[in-house]
């Protein structure tokens, strides 16, 4: 959800990439109703394996309560947001997930303007 809606939010400015410590084998067709009902179609998608790449690659970090599960850099800033897990909820408990992950991506997204603008 992150990752769908910080591209959406960002329009090209910056680069998405969305991974997991241990993903599962699918999304949970409540996350992709969910976001269905924000125009963003993530019909195909899939659950990625983060990668010691993916994490050297990028500027900030934001992990969702996978630990020591995840490469740390020098020079890499970390967020770690504390969120509910949507795995195994209906729509009903999702909506509010991804609306606090809303609320963040565009909070972290002004940031980062402020400071590259």
């Amino acid at each position: 959800m992150a990752a769908a809606l910080l591209d959406r939010h960002a329009r090209g400015r910056v680069v998405v990439r969305s991974a997991g410590s241990a993903p599962a084998a699918s999304i949970n067709p409540a996350v992709v109703a969910a976001m269905a009902e924000l125009g963003l179609d993530l019909t195909q998608e899939f659950p990625k394996p983060l990668t010691t790449e993916a994490v050297r690659s990028s500027d900030v970090v934001i992990t969702m309560g996978c630990g020591d599960a995840c490469p740390v850099f020098p020079g890499k800033r970390y967020l770690d947001w504390q969120l509910d897990d949507p795995a195994g909820h209906g729509i009903d408990a999702v909506r509010p997930i991804r609306d606090e992950i809303d609320r963040r991506v565009r909070a972290l997204l002004a940031e980062l303007s402020h400071r590259t603008g």
